[in-house]
């Protein structure tokens, strides 16, 4: 993830970043010409390039957002007023409307979010 300086309301500050797809094309490509000692691993880890694939950008932005404030020392409620201030401070270019909607997005994901791959 990658936050930006200052943005317009159209916006996002957070960008997802995703090489999972390109990962995936290079397992299955070395998948073709695979030894059988070496498929039973590759075929593992496509798996696992599968499973991070899927996971929803907002659940990413939410990590991102627990990580954010983890950083910072804020252990409370992801979206509660002082997490919203910790966030601001912590990525100065995120809006005030951004910030909400991204605790927003952590509280909804729940606590055990950080638990699924990829996180």
């Amino acid at each position: 993830m990658i936050g930006f300086g200052k943005q317009t309301k159209q916006e996002t500050a957070v960008l997802v970043l995703r090489d999972a797809p390109e990962i995936a094309g290079l397992l299955r490509q070395e998948l073709g010409t695979a030894t059988d000692d070496l498929r039973p691993g590759l075929e593992r880890a496509l798996e696992l390039v599968s499973e991070v694939a899927a996971v929803p950008d907002a659940e990413l932005r939410g990590r991102w957002v627990r990580q954010r404030l983890a950083a910072v020392g804020h252990e409370g409620p992801v979206d509660s007023v002082p997490a919203i201030k910790a966030l601001r401070e912590a990525e100065p270019g995120l809006s005030l409307r951004q910030a909400v909607s991204y605790a927003r997005e952590a509280a909804a994901a729940g606590p055990g979010a950080e638990g699924t791959p990829g996180g």
